[in-house]
């Protein structure tokens, strides 16, 4: 392979569609992760964390898709889910303001690094909060697609 080489991205095929069932898939996966939980235990709620983000990520990549920006313009956005709330709000996708705040919130304390390495930070979501993001943007992406 040289630098002349064009590089093939996963996913630069995907559909709204197949990337909402994927989320989907990531959704039910997370309410699995929740049960396995334990009280004064961050670190046994990081995995539900971790999906939870990933799903909610895929939905407003999804809702992007499908508003008509590329694959490639997506996963420019990298981790950042206000930068992702805010243009589909601007698409046209209707979000609480209580859901974008913490979506926000989320993408200024990089919460997708803590969770991933540090799962018992002090700068992370109430297991509700994020729950109530995740449904919220799942059942408005969903309807909207």
């Amino acid at each position: 392979m040289n630098d002349l080489t064009p590089v093939n991205y996963p996913g630069e095929t995907a559909t709204p569609a197949g990337v909402i069932s994927l989320a989907n898939e990531y959704r039910m996966a997370a309410v699995l992760l929740l049960q396995n939980g334990r009280p004064k235990e961050p670190q046994s709620r990081a995995p539900f964390r971790m999906v939870a983000i990933h799903a909610i990520e895929l939905y407003l990549n999804a809702f992007l898709l499908q508003s008509g920006h590329s694959a490639g313009y997506v996963r420019g956005l990298q981790h950042n889910l206000a930068a992702r709330a805010d243009l589909a709000v601007e698409l046209g996708l209707v979000l609480r303001k209580r859901t974008r705040e913490h979506l926000h919130s989320m993408s200024q304390s990089r919460e997708f690094l803590v969770t991933r390495y540090v799962p018992s930070g002090t700068s992370l979501s109430e297991i509700n909060r994020l729950q109530a993001t995740l449904t919220e943007v799942a059942q408005k992406v969903s309807a909207a697609i």
